[in-house]
Order: structure tokens, then C-alpha cells, then sequence
């Protein structure tokens, strides 16, 4: 069985090499890179020799919650679907890791041939602050702000504006049930393909996502749930995270103490990992891989 994986990322390149080292041949990666990062071109250009069997791009410039992550997704995912070999595609960030072999990898997706990894919920729902429908509703201007950085209280103030003038995007979905959910998911060639041909074919929805708040949050789910593929949805991304806060991030920087958590797991990958707080980790995961 051949994977590909289309990995976000903004640093660490070290640790997008460690991520292709793990897997064999039978795995592509497609890997986007913030063009407003501090990654260097040598940096870059260490990262492109690394394997053949990679897609490397820098196309668009990236914020915390804006439109342009879901652009990214979608330019890894078209150029993952130009090789029909690929029978699973992984969405992971650059700050992820596998915590299986990759033969549990075929075995367990050969087993499930078919099945679709995501977590979904219907919207709204109280999971996520006002049923997560001010992430549609309401003009977010996270692609022009950093919303990770001082000026997350402008984008606050911005919609709070919005809603004491009483005003609403009107957002026509037609009929369309809204799903939310993780960013991150495990999904077969011939799902993939389908949320592709649809974005083209109704390119008046991807339209309806700009200025949204974590647009890949509803996008991929209200797509998946809407069509025939929602009978082989598992609501299940196979990631491990753990949502305290730890080491100074929510969702917690995984460390050493972790590893038993990880290898009871049933899960595939497992977020979020930093350096230095997660080099000793990650190199028992090599380990015991090998």
C-alpha cells in the first residue's frame, strides 16, 4: 500500500526529515512550507535532496486560524491525487510524528480499505464557543492579522463590532448540513479526489470560506458528511493529542513521560512535539521502532 503525506510546517526541518526517514518507499510527502517563515533556502534546499519522492512548496503565506492553511491543504492534496497509487493520504502539521511501524500503517489501513479517519460534529455545537458559528458569520481577519500574536484583541474587537451593529454574513450554503472538527485526518485516494471534484465543480462554496476563522475545520467535514462517503466516516482521526496545558502550549508539548500513553495508543500520529521538550521522546520512538 502507498501513502502520501501532506505535512504543514513553518520550522523545524530537521524534524520533517526525521518524519520522512521513518517511512519506506512506499511513502510521498508533500510538504508545505509558510513563505513568510524564517526557513532558509539552504534549508529548503536540504529538505527537496532529502528523498525523491517529495513535493516541496512555498506558495502561500500563512496565519494561525486564516483561509490560507485550508489553501495549503488543497494544493498538497491535488498534487497528492496526480499519483492514483496513493491509496491513503495523511494530513499532519510539522509539528506531528508517527507513533506506529509503518507495517502497522498497511496493516491496519488494509484491514480498514475503504473506511475514512475524521472527527465530525454537526453545527452548531457547544464544542466549540457560540456553536462555532461566529467563525462563519462574522468577517475574521486572521489571513490579515496574526491572530497567534499581540493582535489577536483587534480581531476580537473587529467582530465584537460586528455584532453590536447587528450585522451577518449571508452565507448561502443552500441546503448544505455544516460539520465541524479536527484539522487532521487519515482519508482514502478515492475521498479525497471527491472533495477535490467538488470544490471545482462548486467554486461558489470554497468561495463562502474566505474571511471564515479555521476554514479546514468545516470545510473538509461539511464536504465528506454531505456526500456518499459519509457511511465509511469513523469518527476518529487517529491522533493522540493531549489538550492540557503542558510545557508551556495547549495542546501540551509531548515529552518523555508521555511514551507509555503513546504506545498503549491506538492512534497513528500524535501532536504536538517541540524541541527540545520532545527530542528525548521522539528518539525512544525511533528506538523502538527499529
Amino acid at each position: 500500500m502507498k501513502h502520501a503525506f501532506l505535512i504543514t510546517a513553518y520550522k523545524n526541518i530537521h524534524h520533517l526529515k526525521s518524519i520522512m526517514e521513518y517511512f519506506d518507499d512506499n511513502c510521498t510527502f508533500y510538504i508545505h512550507i509558510d513563505k513568510k517563515s524564517i526557513v532558509t533556502e539552504k534549508e529548503l534546499n536540504s529538505l527537496k535532496a532529502s528523498t525523491q519522492n517529495l513535493f516541496v512548496s512555498r506558495k502561500f503565506k500563512t496565519n494561525w486560524g486564516g483561509v490560507n492553511h485550508l489553501n495549503c491543504i488543497l494544493l498538497l492534496l491535488k498534487e497528492a491525487l496526480l499519483n492514483k497509487e496513493n491509496e491513503y493520504i495523511h494530513l499532519i502539521s510539522g509539528h506531528d510524528f508517527p507513533i506506529k511501524s509503518p507495517s502497522y500503517f498497511t496493516t491496519f489501513l488494509n484491514e480498514n480499505k475503504g473506511r475514512q479517519f475524521m472527527e465530525y460534529f454537526p453545527l452548531p455545537n457547544k464544542i466549540w464557543e457560540n456553536g462555532g458559528m461566529d467563525r462563519l458569520q462574522y468577517y475574521n481577519m486572521y489571513d490579515f492579522i496574526d491572530g497567534k500574536g499581540k493582535y489577536q484583541a483587534y480581531i476580537n474587537k473587529f467582530i465584537n463590532i460586528q455584532k453590536k451593529i447587528g450585522f451577518k454574513r449571508q452565507l448561502k450554503f443552500n441546503g448544505i448540513n455544516l460539520y465541524g472538527g479536527s484539522t487532521w485526518w487519515t482519508l482514502s485516494y478515492d475521498c479525497c479526489k471527491y472533495v477535490i471534484d467538488y470544490s471545482e465543480k462548486n467554486s461558489f462554496f470554497l468561495k463562502l470560506f474566505d474571511y471564515t476563522f479555521c476554514a479546514e475545520e468545516i470545510f473538509f467535514q461539511t464536504v465528506i458528511m454531505n456526500s456518499t462517503f459519509r457511511k465509511d466516516v469513523l469518527n476518529n482521526n487517529l491522533r493522540y493529542i493531549d489538550w492540557e496545558y503542558r510545557n508551556g502550549n495547549i495542546p501540551a508539548v509531548l515529552d518523555k513521560s508521555d511514551i507509555l500513553k503513546l504506545t498503549e495508543s491506538e492512534h497513528l500520529f500524535a501532536r504536538r512535539f517541540e524541541y527540545p521538550t520532545s527530542k528525548s521522546l521522539i528518539e525512544k520512538i525511533l528506538t523502538d521502532r527499529n
